[in-house]
């Protein structure tokens, strides 16, 4: 199985590299920015920590990535799997830091994240209970009361509610994950969520969309 996580120079990546390893992936899991390899993978990961528009910008500076994300994730169909806010590049843009566009792979805008409450500290930093609100095959078996692990201060605000996998209370309701077609993307972090984040990661190799 050929697994490429895309090397755009944000962080976290050998952990993504390792938890995926681990998953199930083995030797079959690579780092790399080489968009002829991304081109061709059976399945793709997009990491993401740190700013949007940072993110956005280091994805768009790496020679000839954002075409073979592309021709692999919509003109292929391989799964896509976006983590934290490589999953928020799905979206049509990101306001942090001003507007800056995404990929719009799901329709949607990622915005500050209004919790409601004064009390709640941003950025969201530690557990949550997912709420999986459409099953889907990358969160199937995750056992009573999930929790995974956050880090975040933006959240995605999806247009089409049924593109909505899982959400969490987070003083308000916020989107945890988003899915569609064989597109699907967590604001959790999976190689830090323990047996949970392992199971999604296995589902997601094994996931036939």
């Amino acid at each position: 199985m050929s697994v490429i996580v895309v090397d755009y120079g944000s962080g976290n990546t050998r952990s993504v590299v390792r938890a995926v390893a681990e998953a199930g992936a083995g030797g079959g899991v690579r780092l790399t920015d080489d968009p002829d390899l991304i081109a061709s993978a059976e399945r793709l990961i997009l990491p993401g920590v740190g700013h949007f528009a940072d993110c956005a910008r280091g994805l768009s500076a790496r020679p000839g990535v954002m075409d073979a994300l592309h021709h692999a994730a919509r003109v292929r169909g391989a799964p896509f799997l976006g983590i934290c806010v490589g999953m928020q590049l799905l979206a049509d843009a990101g306001l942090e830091d001003g507007e800056t566009p995404g990929l719009g792979w799901i329709g949607g805008r990622v915005e500050r994240l209004d919790t409601g409450d004064a009390r709640l500290p941003i950025p969201h930093m530690g557990w949550n209970e997912l709420e999986i609100v459409r099953p889907h095959p990358v969160t199937a078996g995750l056992g009573a009361r999930p929790n995974a692990y956050f880090v975040h201060s933006f959240a995605f605000s999806v247009i089409r509610p049924d593109d909505v996998a899982v959400t969490i209370r987070y003083g308000s309701r916020v989107t945890a994950a988003v899915g569609r077609d064989n597109l699907f993307g967590t604001q959790f972090h999976p190689e830090k969520s323990q047996a949970v984040g392992q199971k999604v990661l296995e589902n997601f190799l094994d996931w036939r969309p």
